[in-house]
């Protein structure tokens, strides 16, 4: 189900305030490692690089072409560990996260 114009802006605006996007990578940590759940994981992972505009900022830490990102964060995404990890890794550093402890 497509995302509406007005979804997509709310958590744009939302995503201005730094709890917010913690917020977001907490959850999806908590969903990839606690629940299991990699889908949402992904979309949580997902509407943090939308929301905060940085795919391309990511990517181009990780050395990886924005696609493959894209790719890695869909909705059938099924990163390597690895790479999850290291997206997670740099977002969590775009925050200024650097312990799980800050998360809680």
């Amino acid at each position: 189900m497509p995302l509406t114009r007005e979804f997509k802006e709310t958590v744009v605006e939302l995503a201005k305030d730094h709890e917010f996007r913690v917020e977001l990578l907490r959850e999806a940590v908590e969903n990839y490692l606690v629940q299991g759940d990699v889908s949402a994981g992904n979309a949580l992972l997902r509407d943090y690089l939308n929301a905060t505009g940085s795919f391309e900022e990511v990517a181009s830490d990780l050395k990886v072409h924005v696609p493959s990102l894209r790719r890695m964060v869909s909705d059938k995404g099924n990163a390597r560990s690895r790479n999850l990890f290291n997206v997670i890794r740099v977002c969590l550093a775009r925050e200024g996260i650097n312990s799980l402890q800050a998360l809680t």
